[in-house]
């Protein structure tokens, strides 16, 4: 096995661009599978000549430097292209949830001033008449569409194209903008450049020693960081190849690794959870995996004694702060931590700096807990159209994390929890502030306040307390597929109490210490998935 060191110098020097990073592998890797999908394999050489050809087709449409496109739809090979097509012409692609609700996707199109969208065929009729609404309409292409369809991303491939030279990106090309959510209860724009994406990707193979030849099997959606960062950055930073599966199935989990090779895994603590309680009958002792990133403590003892993965990683990261912490790839590997600072592969290279802090912003001893605050050379660039929301996230170079965590003399780190008011389900943050907003306009529904709860697949669940306006009829179920309506499944809750009133502090806001403790709230609450 190469070190991380030697993988990177295997090729030639790169200008910190998607693009050119991608040349500079491919002049090894031209004839190796580069990206894997329902059982068709494109070489490098073959998805640099798709992508190049993507960013004619774009530009003809006047897409080019700081133009903004939309990605709708289950992880596909056309989130790939538009992100390195969009990149060649120094645009940003903005990918997006397809779960979203109305309410959701007209916000995220209409926020990030989309030129155009690329969608699966299915989500045309909630994203055409957003689309047609923009202040400037945008273009359409449906990422499934057969190639006799004028509109698709088939027949695009195939249409002529004009050989004019395109523009020259910069590594400071905003590359992304990815949604997430926060105590605003608007979901902020995070803005992260084309250096930001290929350095996390070098990062990456220090975290979990990518080698050329891996696999790696992306679940993960793309419509957040850990999928492009992790996944795709590491393999434009390895020379590796990928394997895309459309959304995660616990059914077919181990089938697909198999089948494909799948040497590599990023996953969120619930999947490890789910995975871990299977029938055993779906195992494939065949697998070839090595690696499987994110696995947490409770599931730890299956990934490695019954499922054979030599090598299981934990870290932190946010949207905002890509690959900030894991632990060590020879260990030591202590229980229930994030690891300590990662690095990059080029020790000369700097990397995160962390930092505990008290309410006041000074620094606390060893393991005593307090705020963790982060510099990183692969900071985002910010929030996209949202500068006082930026600064509200820094303290001069530091970005704060809002996670509460302790530090022990080793330099691990652990997780005790979270500051600010964000509900962390199934690897998605979800804003408190935004159910609440969505929950209160119902018309029999005086306040609300969302909660998180523990999950018996770890991480939490939503529980929703309401207080329903005087004289008028509320059930539990009603709230529920209000907001089904309205949100993403994700983002349903599947706990709802009904009270009288709820308590307030003296500034009156809705006191949620006092509801956790409340015992009226647990002999009120509903399991709607009972």
């Amino acid at each position: 096995m190469q070190s991380p060191l030697e993988v990177l110098n295997r090729y030639r020097p790169h200008d910190g661009t998607l693009h050119d990073a991608f040349l500079s592998r491919c002049v090894d890797r031209a004839a190796e599978p580069f990206l894997i999908q329902d059982g068709e394999c494109w070489t490098w050489a073959e998805f640099g000549r798709r992508y190049e050809h993507l960013a004619r087709v774009l530009a003809a449409r006047g897409t080019g430097p700081g133009s903004r496109v939309a990605v709708a739809g289950r992880n596909d090979k056309a989130h790939v292209l538009a992100l390195f097509a969009l990149a060649r012409l120094g645009a940003t692609m903005v990918p997006v949830n397809p779960d979203f609700g109305p309410r959701e996707m007209d916000y995220a199109l209409r926020h990030a001033q989309v030129q155009g969208i690329l969608a699966e065929t299915r989500l045309l009729d909630l994203v055409r008449p957003i689309a047609a609404a923009l202040p400037a309409p945008a273009w359409l292409m449906t990422t499934d569409g057969p190639q006799d369809d004028a509109g698709s991303l088939a027949a695009a491939l195939a249409q002529p194209v004009d050989e004019a030279p395109l523009p020259v990106p910069a590594p400071s090309d905003t590359c992304v903008i990815i949604y997430t959510s926060g105590t605003t209860g608007f979901p902020k724009g995070v803005m992260h450049s084309q250096y930001n994406l290929v350095t996390a990707g070098e990062a990456n193979v220090a975290r979990v020693h990518l080698q050329p030849d891996d696999r790696l099997m992306i679940i993960l959606p793309f419509f957040h960081m850990n999928a492009l960062f992790y996944s795709v950055g590491g393999v434009l930073a390895s020379g590796a190849a990928m394997i895309l599966v459309p959304r995660f199935s616990a059914s077919t989990f181990w089938q697909v690794a198999a089948d494909n090779g799948a040497t590599v895994v990023n996953i969120i603590e619930a999947i490890g959870t789910i995975l871990a309680s299977r029938d055993r009958r779906e195992y494939r002792p065949d697998h070839r995996l090595r690696v499987v990133y994110g696995v947490r403590r409770k599931s730890a003892p299956a990934f490695r004694d019954e499922f054979g993965v030599p090598h299981l990683f934990s870290g932190f990261g946010m949207t905002e702060i890509p690959g900030v912490t894991c632990n060590p790839y020879d260990g030591p590997d202590k229980p229930g931590s994030m690891g300590v600072v990662a690095a990059h592969p080029d020790p000369a290279r700097p990397w995160a700096r962390c930092r505990v802090v008290d309410d006041a912003g000074r620094d606390v001893g060893v393991d005593e807990v307090g705020e963790l605050w982060v510099a990183t050379p692969i900071v985002m660039q910010g929030y996209f159209r949202d500068p006082e929301q930026t600064r509200q996230a820094f303290d001069g170079e530091w970005l704060k994390t809002g996670d509460l965590v302790r530090r022990d003399a080793d330099g691990f780190f652990f997780h005790v929890s979270r500051k600010k008011d964000i509900i962390r389900r199934r690897g998605e943050n979800i804003a408190a502030a935004e159910l609440e907003m969505v929950i209160n306009e119902h018309p029999a529904v005086f306040e609300a306040a969302a909660l998180a709860v523990p999950s018996e697949l770890g991480e939490d669940e939503i529980l929703v307390v309401v207080a329903p306006r005087p004289g008028v009829s509320l059930a539990e179920a009603e709230v529920a597929q209000w907001c089904r309506d309205r949100l993403a499944a994700i983002k349903v809750p599947r706990y709802v109490a009904l009270l009288p009133e709820l308590p307030h502090t003296p500034t009156h806001k809705i006191a949620k210490n006092l509801l956790r403790e409340d015992p009226a709230v647990k002999e009120r609450t509903v399991d709607l998935q009972a």
